[in-house]
């Protein structure tokens, strides 16, 4: 068995190739660019957040707590009549705070990879041993949920492939990483 400590290298080369790598995917690529839709008169939509004084956090309209609140007449015209909306709301952009987590995230994911493959693969595995069980696993930690967004959220199906196709891409930057600093 391998010690997940002797694991520390491959797990923050990953991190580091991750985080580069969503950089280029986030801010160089064009893929990412239509995941979002503009909304008619936005400037009236982020007044009336304002108006809400809505603090971060994610909001839901019409807002059910419970099953009864559903079954409330009025609640449910409001659910049949739609939209639906699901909003998440952030102060202002904290673009330095927002990497600094999703750096640490990487690596906590990365300790979670290595985690799983100290019980699985012995020391002097060959790379593509390696290669296999950590890509399926970081792929999973990855893209495994972003499905999740468009089943209950309504988020397009093609932004969640998207989000798939990136964490395939970080799933198999890892694997490398993890195939190559393996400990023999």
């Amino acid at each position: 068995m391998v010690e997940l400590t002797a694991l520390l290298i491959p797990i923050l080369v990953s991190a580091v190739l991750v985080f580069m790598a969503s950089s280029v995917v986030h801010m160089v690529l064009p893929y990412h660019r239509s995941d979002y839709d503009k909304l008619a008169d936005e400037d009236a939509v982020l007044d009336a957040l304002r108006a809400q004084k809505a603090g971060a956090g994610n909001y839901v309209a019409p807002h059910c707590v419970t099953p009864a609140d559903r079954k409330d007449p009025e609640k449910l015209a409001k659910l049949e009549r739609g939209p639906l909306a699901f909003v998440t709301v952030i102060p202002s952009l904290a673009m330095g705070k927002q990497l600094g987590s999703w750096f640490v995230h990487c690596i906590v994911l990365g300790v979670f990879v290595a985690y799983v493959a100290t019980f699985t693969l012995e020391a002097g595995a060959d790379y593509m041993s390696v290669f296999r069980l950590v890509g399926t696993v970081a792929f999973l930690a990855y893209a495994g949920s972003t499905g999740t967004e468009s089943i209950w959220m309504g988020r397009k199906w093609s932004t969640s492939f998207k989000h798939m196709l990136d964490g395939l891409i970080y799933g198999l930057l890892t694997a490398g990483v993890f195939g190559w600093l393996w400990p023999s």
